[in-house]
């Protein structure tokens, strides 16, 4: 990389902020940012997916309309998916890191 000179006008600077494709968050792995992490009790789910409609990070797996687990890769920890789940069911509980 050239180092930029002093008196480089603005047309002169490297074109920067370009994002050369998409989907790069995919592969951007932001689990580790939590200091708590939801752990679910598939026995006590009773599949009403708030937790999928809910998460603002994805993170709840779901196929075939019945959710399958939780993308830890993904997951900030925020608690939203335990928050919305139902009382009686507790199907997801929030747990430390």
């Amino acid at each position: 990389m050239s180092k930029i000179k002093s008196d480089a006008c603005w047309q002169d600077l490297p074109d920067g902020g370009i994002i050369p494709e998409g989907a790069t968050s995919a592969e951007f792995k932001t689990g580790d940012w939590r200091s708590e992490k939801p752990i679910w009790h598939e026995d006590r789910c009773i599949q009403c997916l708030q937790c999928w409609i809910n998460c603002p990070d994805s993170s709840i797996l779901v196929a075939e309309q019945k959710m399958t687990g939780i993308d830890y890769d993904h997951c900030k920890g925020c608690g939203i998916c335990a928050s919305v789940c139902p009382p009686k069911a507790n199907a997801i509980t929030m747990e430390s890191e």
